[in-house]
């Protein structure tokens, strides 16, 4: 769960009264949801977003003037997304815009519930990246069922795998529920640096370079032409 006196904000947009208040009441279950407003279309939410905080959107997809996905392309600072709608075809449209999870209507509690746990984890991981690096050099990670410790200093590089991202450190590996670019984000940046869409490594680890290769730890990692330019002047 998220930590005591840290409550995730959660934003409800959908334009079918029913739906909204299916949602209320589900957040309303869940500790450590505050439900900071409920709009019935994207233009109303726009206002609200810039109004308050929020840190989790529960979004409809098809709404009149503005589509759910149409409004999270517009955000600038997008805050995490959980798509609810009655429709499967925008499922691959909210891959690529990273939502946490999609919910196919009718919603049940259970698989509501699960969505959540997924927001938690990102939110708590989120949370614990933000703290400043003098006060904190580890972040917590949950796979297989189990809380890992995953130091900084142990860390060698990270690679992406669709929902998920295996952390390589010195003496094993750990695969969990994660955005790479998210983690890219959160990552100390002055330690960790992307090189590819599928890596991001810690900038101490790097041996060698040779061509379009980075060895790290005596593996060989791909660097991405849209990377090249900025890992070199990364290493000055």
């Amino acid at each position: 769960m998220v930590m005591e006196n840290e409550l995730m904000k959660v934003l409800i947009i959908d334009d079918e009264f029913p739906a909204r208040k299916l949602l209320s009441d589900y957040v309303s279950k869940i500790p450590n949801l505050q439900l900071v407003d409920v709009c019935e279309d994207a233009m109303s939410a726009i206002v609200a977003i810039q109004q308050q905080p929020v840190d989790l959107i529960l979004s409809d997809i098809q709404m009149p003037e503005l589509s759910g996905l149409d409004l999270i392309r517009s955000l600038n600072d997008k805050p995490m997304v959980i798509f609810t709608t009655a429709y499967s075809e925008y499922a691959i449209d909210s891959y690529e815009l990273e939502a946490i999870d999609y919910l196919l209507k009718p919603i049940s509690f259970p698989r509501f519930t699960q969505a959540i746990n997924k927001a938690v984890e990102r939110f708590k991981m989120k949370r614990q990246m933000q703290q400043p690096k003098s006060e904190k050099d580890f972040f917590m990670v949950k796979a297989d069922y189990k809380l890992y410790k995953i130091e900084y200093s142990d860390l060698l590089y990270v690679e992406g795998q669709s929902e998920y991202v295996t952390f390589h450190l010195k003496d094993k590996k750990v695969t969990a529920y994660y955005s790479l670019k998210k983690l890219e984000e959160e990552l100390p940046q002055n330690e960790f640096v992307r090189i590819h869409k599928s890596y991001i490594v810690a900038i101490s680890q790097i041996e060698a370079i040779e061509g379009n290769m980075v060895s790290v730890a005596g593996q060989k990692l791909a660097i991405g032409k849209n990377y090249k330019d900025a890992l070199m002047e990364r290493l000055g």
